[in-house]
């Protein structure tokens, strides 16, 4: 199976090939996807100004209201880091679907840590691994996947 391509990508919204759905965070793998609360592994933070970052359907409102990605921007500095940040536990699912390589997005301002045990976990398991910011991280995700090379991700999208 491979891995499928990184549709679209904006502010608190990504689509991924072969999904209906609109994750404001995800997990995607060879052959799948889905949404990601770094939350669920104990990394708390908010984004800036003491705002909790938007949810899908925050931004989707936004948008209709006609805030922009620009607008929205300017309502979230200055940043405050997401910590811990991202887990081993956090990328566990993407690593047990056979990954060579995982993909991750620290976010538009790169606020989602990632500490260097989960750096560790990865190279311990034999997978390569590409910490960068969201936007990047998508170009590199896709080029990769676009290789035929078994590439997995998880993907901040807001701060």
């Amino acid at each position: 199976m491979s891995s499928p391509e990184i549709a679209s990508l904006s502010w608190g919204q990504m689509k991924v090939q072969g999904s209906t759905k609109i994750y404001k965070d995800c997990k995607v793998w060879p052959g799948g996807s889905r949404d990601w609360d770094w939350r669920e592994t104990g990394t708390e933070g908010l984004c800036p100004q003491g705002l909790p970052s938007p949810t899908p359907q925050e931004t989707l409102q936004n948008q209709q209201e006609g805030l922009g990605q620009s607008s929205i921007k300017l309502l979230l500095l200055p940043l405050v880091q997401h910590s811990p940040g991202v887990q081993p536990a956090d990328v566990e699912e993407v690593v047990e679907k056979g990954v060579q390589i995982l993909v991750i997005g620290r976010g538009m301002s790169e606020a989602l840590k990632v500490p260097p045990s989960t750096v560790e976990y990865l190279k311990k398991k034999g997978i390569d691994v590409r910490v960068l910011q969201t936007e990047q991280a998508v170009k590199e995700y896709n080029a990769l996947a676009t290789q035929g090379i078994r590439v997995g991700g998880v993907f901040h999208s807001t701060c």
